[in-house]
């Protein structure tokens, strides 16, 4: 999210929509009244529609929720609301229920005091580039109520946890059971705390479920995608086949194996398109992205599959998939997406797929990975100023070409700024893990100086 000067228009949409700490503008309530209001201004349009809206588990969606509700209904706009759901259970809805737009309240993996806004088109994709204008827009106009005849309905939609369920399990052969095997789940006290086991549970699975307690303040607190030790412990005490981790609002997954290793989305997909090679109906090649490892490019060569890299987010993801008309892409992170399936990351639908193959084979995750060799990758996040541009100091520049130069071909350098956060995210892979940690830390020291 960018604010221009008054003579520009401002934009409110980032990569991954609108997303901040609930309280600071944007995020606030007065905010998301006219933001409703200005998506179903734009949206009726189109003609008379209905809005689904579901949220994740974080104490700020109940307002959220309600305040979007009064604005799309001053618009004259008709809701749907479906409550706590996964963030790709209201792209597969909007599609399903045939609504003009899905709303998702969430801000994914990040504490309860974060909160954000994203919006599907009628498909469950992001909205067009000029759809997202028009909302802009629309946002710089004075807020005005339809005739009072004309104002939108609400309905709340109680089914909509077991349509999802239905779906998910439909994405994985009929002939696919998970008798025999014993599977911890982390839902991060999010969204998903009642789909993924259940899900799990009703293909067969000994299920035992963690991070499934949510009170509105403890999402992704110690536990989910981004915090597994909880997870992995839970995996070894149990001696579980294996664990899986979603993030709050269930578009991410993180698997550990019955060692306590954990896989990150690098090794699932690998598993995923190995798998679907050896039984030949692997589709194209796979989109990954500028953090992608190495490994999995090496790997993917060894399996003779194409592999592209775009930049961080689905939406970029997608975009390159329907350009090639490939089916599979993902990101370290877990967002992994299959295509056939679903149209943005799904962590239930990512875990199934992984599970068919591994039921399919006979094999451990450890077993099935083994063909992937990644290399060290060192992270380091500096907090920066949300309008200073990196790419006009020389100093970073020279340090980033010099870096780049010593690594050669044997590794990798990215300097980027992260979409839902005011920082800096600085990767460095290579071989040698102690030296590429020192290359990191000396680039995350300038930028920090200067």
């Amino acid at each position: 999210m960018v604010n221009h000067s008054n003579s520009q228009p401002r934009h409110y949409f980032g990569t991954d929509g609108i997303r901040g700490k609930v309280g600071v503008s944007p995020i606030d309530a007065e905010f998301i009244l006219k933001l409703g209001w200005a998506v179903g201004k734009v949206l009726a349009r189109q003609g008379h529609g209905k809005v689904l809206i579901g949220k994740d588990t974080r104490i700020s969606g109940y307002m959220f929720e309600s305040v979007l509700e009064a604005g799309l209904s001053a618009a004259g706009i008709d809701t749907l609301l479906l409550g706590p759901m996964p963030t790709p259970a209201i792209a597969y809805l909007t599609r399903t229920l045939r609504a003009q737009a899905g709303i998702v309240i969430s801000a994914s993996h990040n504490p309860y005091y974060h909160n954000g806004i994203k919006i599907f088109s009628a498909q469950g994709s992001k909205l067009a580039d000029e759809v997202e204008i028009a909302i802009e827009e629309q946002l710089e106009q004075s807020m005005t109520t339809v005739d009072s005849a004309c104002l939108g309905r609400a309905v709340r939609i109680l089914d909509a946890p077991g349509r999802y369920i239905e779906f998910c399990k439909s994405t994985v052969s009929s002939e696919i059971n998970l008798n025999g095997l014993k599977i911890v789940v982390d839902c991060a006290n999010g969204a998903a705390y009642h789909i993924a086991p259940n899900v799990l549970r009703e293909l067969g699975a000994d299920v035992i479920e963690i991070g499934v307690e949510p009170n509105g303040l403890n999402i992704n607190l110690d536990c989910g995608a981004t915090h597994p030790v909880t997870l992995q412990q839970c995996v070894l005490k149990e001696q579980a086949d294996l664990g899986i981790a979603l993030d709050g609002d269930g578009d991410r997954v993180i698997m550990i194996d019955h060692q306590g290793h954990i896989l990150d989305g690098d090794e699932l997909l690998y598993i995923i398109i190995k798998h679907r090679q050896e039984m030949g109906v692997l589709k194209g090649g796979v989109v990954g992205t500028v953090m992608s490892n190495i490994g999995l490019e090496n790997a993917l060569r060894d399996l003779n599959v194409p592999f592209v890299r775009v930049a961080v987010g689905d939406r970029h993801i997608m975009a390159e998939l329907n350009k090639r008309q490939w089916v599979l892409g993902g990101e370290p992170s877990g967002h992994i997406i299959c295509s056939e399936a679903i149209t943005t990351g799904d962590g239930i639908i990512t875990a199934l797929q992984v599970l068919s193959a591994l039921k399919y084979t006979k094999q451990s995750l450890a077993e099935m990975k083994a063909g992937l060799r990644k290399y060290p990758q060192i992270l380091v996040n500096v907090k920066v100023p949300e309008a200073y541009d990196l790419g006009s100091n020389l100093r970073i520049q020279q340090l980033l070409t010099k870096i780049e130069n010593d690594l050669a071909n044997s590794g990798r350098v990215l300097l980027r700024r992260s979409g839902t956060e005011s920082l800096v995210r600085i990767m460095v892979e290579g071989k040698d893990e102690d030296y590429i940690k020192g290359l990191a830390y000396q680039l995350a020291t300038v930028v920090e100086e200067v």
